[in-house]
């Protein structure tokens, strides 16, 4: 799967996880704090931040196997 190549190339290595980190991160505090906002407006507490969380989750969770996928394809 990895050849003698691949595992010299450490900033590869480095790029792909921060581009996880970012995958995951970004979007599950983006849907927090949105769900939290739209709480605060509209007085239902819990629902929009539980609501904002799983799709924030899901969307990271969807971004960061579609880079995934695109690092691993041989196409970089």
């Amino acid at each position: 799967m990895f050849s003698l190549e691949d595992k010299r190339r450490p900033f590869r290595a480095m790029a792909l996880m921060s581009t996880i980190l970012s995958y995951l991160v970004g979007p599950t505090l983006l849907g927090l704090f949105v769900g939290r906002w739209l709480d605060n407006k509209v007085n239902s507490e819990p629902l929009f931040l539980v609501l904002g969380l799983l799709i924030g989750l899901a969307s990271g969770i969807y971004g960061m196997l579609y880079a995934v996928r695109q690092f691993f394809s041989g196409d970089s």
